[in-house]
């Protein structure tokens, strides 16, 4: 995950900002996924960062 982070901030695709008044907040979840190569072996973990948007 810090890695995904450090990477979003490496882009500038997101910056953090005050919540303005009266908004909620859309909550976010990290969704984990391994890459296999052919014997079936981990060769990457993946991390990914969701928008959980059936909250809008």
């Amino acid at each position: 995950m810090k890695k995904e982070l450090d990477q979003f901030e490496k882009s500038q695709v997101w910056k953090l900002v005050s919540l303005p008044r009266n908004q909620l907040v859309i909550g976010t979840k990290w969704v984990f996924k391994n890459k296999l190569n052919e014997k079936g072996e981990v060769v990457r973990n993946k991390a990914i960062l969701v928008a959980q948007g059936y909250n809008q």
